[in-house]
């Protein structure tokens, strides 16, 4: 939608004929590709993920702006995730797709192509039994140029066509923001109605929030009783995992706080 396009084939059609050109290496790391398609009407814009996921295997292919990125490694990420593919990183050097003893599989102005495998297929490859398809070819600036040249109408249609489309998403998130704000005022307001009960029944230990993020798993009850150094629960922030613990033996007497909502720093 983002983009103007009608559906998802649409963003398979161009997922597939696209040439991305790789102009940066360790954009993540470990030789993660930053690549952007060689053809400007193939470039398409995707917001990234916030909160960021916490967990992306190896081998995702995923759009974050205009770049493409192969994750090399399991990692976190906020890419929106689009398939994926062969490993670009090869700890163990076992896999003669990979040259000169180096373990990253990318380079400079390397371009890649992806095509449609069934998952099977996807496995077998990954076990290293098939080598990846790589082509030794020259990029002509001059010829590029040419090509801009000659399709700029097209190209303009078509970047003007993503601008109307974006601007129109921005303006939904701009009202989503709008009705959340709302939202949060009435939630600060009924917090507030319950400040007096809240200082009443917390007589114990308060536990605040020790970073700003997301509320990613509540682990405790009402009425539980804790050990010292248990976990309390888990906050998603700056794509990791961060644990609140028990600072002392205790019963649970209040919980103020649900999963999936997002917190501040010190919030109890």
């Amino acid at each position: 939608r983002i983009n103007g396009l009608k559906d998802q084939n649409d963003v398979k059609k161009i997922v597939f004929e696209t040439s991305y050109i790789v102009f940066g290496l360790g954009d993540v790391y470990l030789g993660a590709p930053c690549a952007v398609p060689v053809d400007p009407r193939h470039r398409l814009i995707t917001s990234k993920y916030n909160p960021a996921r916490t967990f992306t295997t190896d081998g995702t292919v995923g759009i974050g702006g205009v770049y493409m990125c192969i994750y090399p490694r399991s990692s976190p990420g906020g890419y929106q995730i689009i398939g994926r593919s062969l490993p670009v990183w090869n700890t163990y050097l076992n896999n003669k797709s990979f040259k000169n003893d180096k373990p990253w599989l990318l380079r400079f102005f390397d371009q890649v192509r992806f095509y449609e495998v069934t998952e099977d297929e996807l496995l077998e490859m990954r076990k290293g039994k098939k080598l990846i398809q790589i082509e030794e070819d020259q990029f002509d600036y001059a010829k590029y140029l040419t090509f801009l040249s000659e399709n700029e109408h097209s190209i303009n249609e078509l970047q003007a066509k993503q601008k109307v489309a974006f601007d129109n998403e921005v303006l939904l998130w701009e009202q989503d923001d709008h009705n959340n704000v709302n939202q949060t005022k009435s939630e600060q307001e009924e917090e507030e109605s319950k400040a007096t009960t809240q200082n009443e029944v917390l007589k114990g230990r308060l536990v605040s929030a020790i970073t700003g993020g997301r509320v990613l798993n509540v682990l405790v009850k009402l009425g539980q009783r804790v050990k010292l150094d248990e976990p309390l629960l888990v906050v998603e922030a700056m794509k990791m995992e961060l644990t609140i613990y028990s600072e002392l033996t205790g019963i649970v007497n209040a919980v103020y706080c649900e999963q999936g909502k997002m917190i501040n720093t010190a919030d109890i």
